[in-house]
């Protein structure tokens, strides 16, 4: 007798007594685990074919324990670029043994503790009339009705003071401000007074006035220069006869 049972994503033909390594499960060692996704049956020549599984079919195993399996190196290159990996892994099993083989009677055991205890909270439970809390005396609601009323009054005072600190703040910017401006204004009144008061119209008539005395004083500066220069050329000539003269009358003597 044999079947063909689906474990973890995976196809194994497992018979009474025979031990499998498979993908590693959730258990821990020593605890029994049911298989249901049992594909085929065989027994004594009857086969049974599931679509896809065998209805009430289950496979009942032991888990003996938690094992690494061989070691496999991954490497990795390419050629003229400097690029080597080299990586190694080990694929962790779970070593079970098949204790038997079952065509019917499966039946699905509940979810874990953990999934009915977070089921729990979801469910309301109405408080009872006799559990129910009484209401406040009056007294303790007048209390906090007052505290409320307390605590507004006081919230827009603050906003209020707050505001007229702001509102000193750029009247006192404001002023300097102002101050400052003030002599710096001033300056190029002054500036452009000066230079305002000319007339438009002498403009041509001064231009022409000083053109005339440059003009003159230039010719008074040549005529002068050429007068010195004359009475030095004379004089330079009055002492060269003199020179002569005496050269003349000691040749004599």
């Amino acid at each position: 007798m044999y079947a063909i049972v689906e474990i973890a994503g995976q196809q194994f033909k497992v018979e009474k007594g025979k031990r499998i390594f498979v993908h590693r499960l959730e258990e821990e060692e020593g605890t029994n685990v049911d298989f249901d996704k049992v594909l085929l049956i065989e027994n004594d020549g009857k086969v049974l074919v599931g679509e896809p599984h065998v209805n009430g079919a289950y496979i009942e195993g032991k888990v003996l324990e938690h094992v690494k399996g061989d070691k496999v190196v991954v490497f990795k290159k390419k050629r003229r670029k400097g690029y080597k990996v080299k990586k190694g892994h080990r694929q962790q099993y779970s070593q079970v043994e098949i204790i038997s083989i079952n065509e019917k009677g499966y039946v699905k055991k509940p979810a874990k503790a953990e999934s009915t205890r977070e089921e729990k909270p979801e469910e309301t439970v109405k408080p009872s009339a006799a559990t129910a809390e009484k209401p406040a005396s009056k007294a303790a609601s007048k209390e906090t009705a007052t505290i409320e009323t307390a605590t507004k009054k006081t919230a827009p005072a603050k906003s209020t003071t707050v505001k007229k600190a702001t509102e000193t703040k750029k009247a006192t910017g404001a002023k300097k401000t102002a101050e400052t401006k003030i002599p710096a204004e001033k300056k190029p009144e002054a500036k452009k007074t000066t230079t305002a008061r000319k007339p438009a119209g002498t403009s041509r008539a001064a231009t022409e006035k000083t053109a005339e005395e440059k003009s003159a004083a230039a010719k008074k500066i040549t005529t002068a220069k050429k007068s010195t220069a004359a009475k030095k050329t004379g004089t330079a000539k009055a002492k060269t006869t003199s020179k002569g003269d005496a050269d003349k009358k000691t040749d004599k003597k």
